[in-house]
């Protein structure tokens, strides 16, 4: 008996050491993600509606425990899978179409409770819309013009990476700058998230990645040849965004 309950604790112990714990309950697995009613009054009309479906195709496929994860929004949302894209297993995608910051923040309790070997973030471009629109008549679009400053931005983003580290300190975390457009009017509030979040890297909690210059051109535009409509990227653009970071995420994810 006493060989057996010493064979049991051992098990248990690795387990642990690995970061294991029994599978969750149904109830357990909808805590770790916002209910259907949760939006964020940054998003505008149609992404009140895609955020909670999105979230629950994340409920029908939650994160593993190691995996490497994308966060975003449509731009990340775009790449599909990016496990395929970069030739790595366990690359999962958590880009939601028109997300901000703060919307990020409202979902992740699923990322830091698996606990990823590495997080990408790349987000912020909504909120800079929002700060300068109330409706998108292109679109079709409405906002709640409420996102205060580029400052402000910047703060939710550092906020963001704070929570993943603080709550699963093993994670490796990367910022991504904020992607050119060839929208005028973003051009200056891009600069200056983007200015803040390579200030807030000393602070140490992750590790800046600066996409904004694999992508700007000399007029301080979106490369032409990379972009479907000055924002988002086409096939050129995710194949110059993975050639970039290939090494690194190669690298990750042969470590334990």
């Amino acid at each position: 008996m006493k060989q057996i309950l010493i064979l049991v604790c051992t098990i248990l112990i690795g387990l642990c050491a690995f970061g294991q714990t029994t599978p969750l309950t149904a109830k357990q697995k909808e805590e770790l993600y916002p209910t259907d009613n949760v939006v964020s009054r940054y998003h505008n009309n149609w992404t009140q509606t895609h955020y909670p479906k999105r979230i629950k195709q994340f409920m029908d496929k939650s994160l593993e425990y190691g995996d490497i994860v994308f966060i975003g929004n449509s731009i990340t949302e775009k790449g599909k899978d990016w496990s395929e894209k970069f030739g790595v297993a366990h690359i999962r995608n958590r880009g939601i179409s028109g997300d901000v910051t703060d919307g990020v923040l409202k979902r992740l309790d699923e990322v830091t409770y698996f606990k990823p070997k590495a997080v990408f973030i790349l987000i912020g471009i909504n909120d800079l819309f929002s700060l300068h629109h109330d409706v998108d008549n292109r679109h079709q679009l409405t906002y709640d013009k409420v996102v205060p400053s580029a400052e402000y931005v910047a703060h939710n983003i550092l906020r963001i990476a704070k929570v993943i580290h603080r709550k699963s300190p093993g994670t490796r975390i990367y910022v991504q700058t904020v992607l050119p457009t060839r929208r005028d009017y973003l051009k200056e509030d891009i600069l200056t998230v983007n200015k803040l979040i390579k200030k807030h890297e000393s602070k140490g909690c992750y590790n800046v990645i600066d996409l904004f210059g694999q992508f700007v051109d000399a007029n301080g535009d979106m490369q032409k040849e990379l972009t479907v409509d000055g924002v988002h990227l086409n096939e050129n653009g995710y194949e110059k965004w993975v050639g970039f970071e290939k090494p690194l995420i190669q690298n990750i994810a042969k470590q334990d």
